[in-house]
């Protein structure tokens, strides 16, 4: 979907941007450098980095969708968001930081691991561990199974759609999902429910 003005643009990005900010304003108070993965149209970078402006906030997203995020940052003109950047997932060639290692002392992501295959969300992971900082903080917003069970109905709907669509993707279990995390030295602290049967998982390191 695109706005008037050519850009891509995602009703659930503007329905969930508030929520997501009150979580990240706490989570990220004292944070600096924020890789987004899969930034999608770029709404939410321009959205935090706006209400957040001592992040430096670097989008990152497959590369077709790169001259979206850029017709987003680019209207904003933020001082804080530099040029959006290629991700793949199961490469080696992650973004890098400005900080003296390169690393990021923030991540987030939303919406990304039920649409990833799960190999994707291994690699995921795994990258993570090469670019997070020590003490870093991961914030991940989306939809949650717990106990392998579906959490709504609604939830459960959405899982079917997705296994339709690309029987690879899924509602992603949390113990899952933590398991990862716990493996690469994350420690969840906190999980905060959100609109819509969302969740927003935190772990630091």
């Amino acid at each position: 979907m695109t706005t008037p003005h050519d850009k891509p643009f995602s009703p659930s990005c503007d329905r969930n941007r508030a929520p997501i900010l009150e979580v990240l304003r706490t989570q990220f108070e004292h944070r600096h450098q924020v890789l987004e993965i899969g930034s999608g149209t770029g709404q939410h970078a321009v959205h935090f980095a706006a209400a957040m402006p001592w992040l430096r906030w670097q989008t990152s997203e497959r590369a077709r969708y790169l001259s979206g995020i850029a017709a987003w940052l680019d209207e904003a003109a933020l001082p804080n968001t530099p040029a959006p950047v290629a991700l793949d997932v199961t490469q080696p060639d992650w973004p890098v930081s400005t900080a003296t290692d390169g690393r990021f002392d923030a991540v987030f992501t939303a919406n990304t691991l039920h649409i990833m295959g799960w190999p994707e969300v291994e690699a995921c992971f795994a990258g993570l561990d090469r670019v997070l900082a020590d003490s870093a903080t991961l914030v991940v917003y989306g939809p949650f199974n717990v106990g392998g069970s579906y959490t709504s109905d609604s939830n459960r709907d959405f899982d079917g759609w997705l296994k339709a669509r690309d029987p690879r993707s899924g509602i992603r279990d949390f113990e899952a999902v933590d398991a990862l995390a716990l493996r690469i030295g994350l420690r969840l602290q906190d999980d905060i429910e959100m609109p819509s049967n969302n969740r927003c998982l935190v772990w630091r390191r």
